[in-house]
C-alpha cells in the first residue's frame, strides 16, 4: 500500500471533501471525487497520514506525484482561518524568491541584522499596528516553508562571511508559524548566526514552549507590552481576549530561563503615557531584568493612525525625565545591539530600469501583484493578476534589493 505521510500537512474529512491544513491555521480542500479519479480510494491511518490500497509500494513515486499535483491545485485556494484571508505558501518550487519583498522572505540591508519572515498574520489587532495587520486586517497573507527560508539564509550569510544577527519580525506574531521552533533550532546551529531576536506579543507563549526554546543561547525575546491596566491593554491590543496578566507571566518566566530578554513598550500619545511607568516599575521587580527601550509611535501610510505621532524631541526629552527617576535605561542604541555596517548585496536591477518579468502571486494589498525576474522578486501596483504572464516594469525602487516597480505598456 502506497503511503504519504507530512510534518506540515494534517488532513481532515469533511462532508464531500478532504480538508488540508498546512502549517496549523492555513487550510485548502481537495474534492473526494478528484481524488478517487486519480488515486481511488483512499484511508487516513492519522491525521498526517494518506494511503492508498489500490497502488503498492512499489507505485509510492506515482501516487507522490499525483497527489502533489492536487495538493498544488488546491493550494491555489489555500485561506488563513484566523482572518479567512487569501493565502499563498511560498515554497522552494514556487518560483517566487525570498529576497525582494518587505512583508516575507528575507530582507538585507547591508548591516548586520538580517530580517526573516516566515509569516504574515496576526492573532491580535493593535490599533497603532504599523502595517495595518491583525484580526481585522483584508490583505493577502503569505507563509513561506521552513527550508526554503535556512537554504535561502544560507547562501546569503556565506556571501556576508561574518557574525550576524537573525531577527524575526514578521508583519503579526510570529509564534503562529507553527515550524517556529524548527526554524529557532537551525537557526541556533549556524556558526555566523551570533544572534537570533523574535519580536512577540508573548499571547501564544506558554512556560512549556519557553522550556523548549531557552536551550538557545543565541535567543532573545522582544517582548511588546503597552499597558499594565487590564482594560487599556485590551483596548490597545484591540481584541478582548487579550490577558496582560498572562504576557507579564510569560516575561517573567523568560526573564529567567533564557540567556537574554527585551521589553519594548510603544507609546501612543493619549492613550498610555502614565502605564509607562506602570511597566518600568514591572520591570524592576524582576529578579533578572530584561532589557527596557520605550519606542515611540510613528504615523504610517498603510498603518493605523488612531493619533498624530509625538515628536522626536519632546519624545526623547520625556524618556529623558523617566531614566532619572527610575535610575533605569530606556532609550536604545544601534551600539547597544552591536548593529554595523556589513558587506553589500550586488542588485540585479537598479531605479528606473526597464525590466522583464514574470507574474507569480498576489502581492498583499489587492490590486497589486509579485512578479519575479534574475532571482529576486518586485512589487508592482495597479497589476491585474494573471499567473505567469509576461510584463514590462519600470523599477521605482531598489532600495536594500527591496524592488517595486510600474507596469509599462
Amino acid at each position: 500500500m502506497a503511503k504519504l505521510s507530512f510534518e506540515t500537512l494534517s488532513f481532515k474529512l469533511k462532508e464531500k471533501v478532504l480538508q488540508v491544513t498546512l502549517l496549523r491555521i492555513f487550510q485548502t480542500a481537495i474534492a473526494l471525487e478528484d481524488i478517487e479519479e486519480q488515486l481511488g480510494e483512499f484511508e487516513l491511518p492519522d491525521i498526517n497520514t494518506i494511503s492508498f490500497p489500490k497502488f503498492g509500494d512499489d507505485k509510492q513515486a506515482k501516487v507522490e506525484l499525483l497527489f502533489s499535483q492536487l495538493l498544488a491545485e488546491s493550494f491555489e485556494h489555500l485561506v488563513n482561518k484566523i482572518n479567512k484571508n487569501k493565502t499563498y505558501y511560498i515554497h522552494k518550487n514556487s518560483g517566487i524568491p525570498l529576497i525582494g519583498n518587505v512583508a516575507f522572505g528575507i530582507v538585507y540591508r547591508d548591516s548586520s541584522i538580517i530580517e526573516i519572515k516566515p509569516i504574515t498574520s496576526c492573532n491580535l489587532n493593535c490599533i497603532y499596528c504599523s502595517v495595518g495587520e491583525g484580526l481585522e486586517s483584508k490583505k493577502y497573507d503569505f507563509v513561506v516553508e521552513e527550508s526554503y527560508i535556512i537554504q535561502e539564509l544560507e547562501n546569503l550569510l556565506k556571501f556576508i562571511n561574518e557574525p550576524v544577527e537573525i531577527h524575526v519580525g514578521v508583519q503579526g506574531e510570529p509564534f503562529l508559524y507553527a515550524d517556529m521552533e524548527y526554524l529557532l533550532a537551525d537557526l541556533q546551529k549556524m556558526d555566523t548566526v551570533a544572534k537570533i531576536s523574535v519580536d512577540t506579543n508573548g499571547t501564544l507563549l506558554s512556560k512549556e514552549i519557553i522550556d523548549r526554546v531557552a536551550k538557545h543561547d543565541k535567543l532573545r525575546f522582544n517582548f511588546s507590552l503597552d499597558a499594565i491596566d487590564e482594560e487599556l491593554a485590551k483596548k490597545m491590543a484591540g481584541v478582548d481576549t487579550y490577558n496582560v496578566k498572562h504576557v507579564q507571566e510569560m516575561i517573567k518566566y523568560a526573564s529567567e530561563k533564557m540567556k537574554e530578554v527585551l521589553v519594548a513598550p510603544l507609546v501612543v500619545p493619549g492613550y498610555n503615557e502614565k502605564e509607562i511607568e506602570k511597566v518600568i516599575q514591572f520591570i524592576k521587580t524582576l529578579k533578572n531584568q530584561p532589557i527596557l527601550g520605550i519606542q515611540n509611535f510613528l504615523n504610517y501610510k498603510t498603518g493605523r493612525n488612531p493619533v498624530k505621532a509625538k515628536p522626536w524631541q519632546e519624545f526623547y526629552a520625556w524618556i529623558k525625565e523617566l531614566e532619572l527617576k527610575y535610575d533605569i535605561k530606556l532609550k536604545l542604541h544601534e551600539e547597544d545591539f552591536g548593529i554595523h555596517k556589513t558587506k553589500s548585496l550586488p542588485k540585479p536591477f537598479e531605479m528606473d530600469d526597464m525590466v522583464k518579468a514574470t507574474i507569480k502571486a498576489e502581492d498583499r494589498f489587492p490590486g497589486a501583484c509579485i512578479a519575479v525576474a534574475r532571482g529576486r522578486n518586485i512589487s508592482v501596483p495597479n497589476c491585474e493578476f494573471k499567473k505567469d504572464k509576461k510584463i514590462r516594469i519600470k523599477l521605482t525602487r531598489d532600495k536594500h534589493n527591496v524592488f517595486v516597480g510600474k507596469l509599462v505598456s
